[in-house]
């Protein structure tokens, strides 16, 4: 696997879309229900990357999957944890894209002063339980039927790891 992971940027945000935006229109997986312009994206880029790592992985000259954090509650207590996401094109699935963004983003995390990294699964899914349980987070919590989409009610479980 030749890969580069590199931070993300503004001129990512329509391969970040390409590969996003199927898991709103098919998925449950995000719970968003209306898929994102590159603009959109880009603005969430820069969000997020004025205080948290955002991560592409590119092969081939092709970006073929992301991951970055964001806070995880508003208030002043909760500053030193952080949500994970992680998404990988339908082409990258299973050949360890999102292994190595993730440890790489882990490393980023490190050197700032996140102390907890929290990634929330809607359910089922067990790819991504399985990569989270991979990179060390445990099962910490399980919501049943907290989000509906496609007509069904969707459990999300949250999985925990402290740095």
């Amino acid at each position: 696997m030749t890969h580069i992971i590199r931070p993300a940027t503004i001129a990512d945000a329509a391969a970040i879309c390409d590969i996003y935006n199927p898991y709103i229109r098919d998925t449950f997986i995000s719970f968003e229900t209306e898929p994102v312009t590159p603009e959109q994206m880009g603005h969430r880029i820069i969000d997020i990357t004025a205080n948290f790592p955002w991560l592409v992985c590119v092969e081939n000259e092709q970006i073929v999957g992301y991951a970055y954090v964001t806070k995880w509650r508003a208030r002043a207590a909760y500053q030193h944890a952080v949500e994970s996401s992680v998404y990988l094109s339908e082409a990258a699935a299973g050949k360890g894209f999102g292994s190595a963004l993730y440890r790489a983003l882990i490393e980023e995390l490190k050197k700032l002063p996140v102390h907890v990294v929290i990634g929330g699964i809607a359910l089922p899914n067990a790819a991504s339980v399985a990569l989270h349980e991979k990179m060390g987070y445990e099962k910490v919590a399980h919501f049943a039927q907290v989000g509906r989409k496609f007509d069904r009610w969707i459990d999300v479980g949250y999985w925990q790891r402290v740095l």
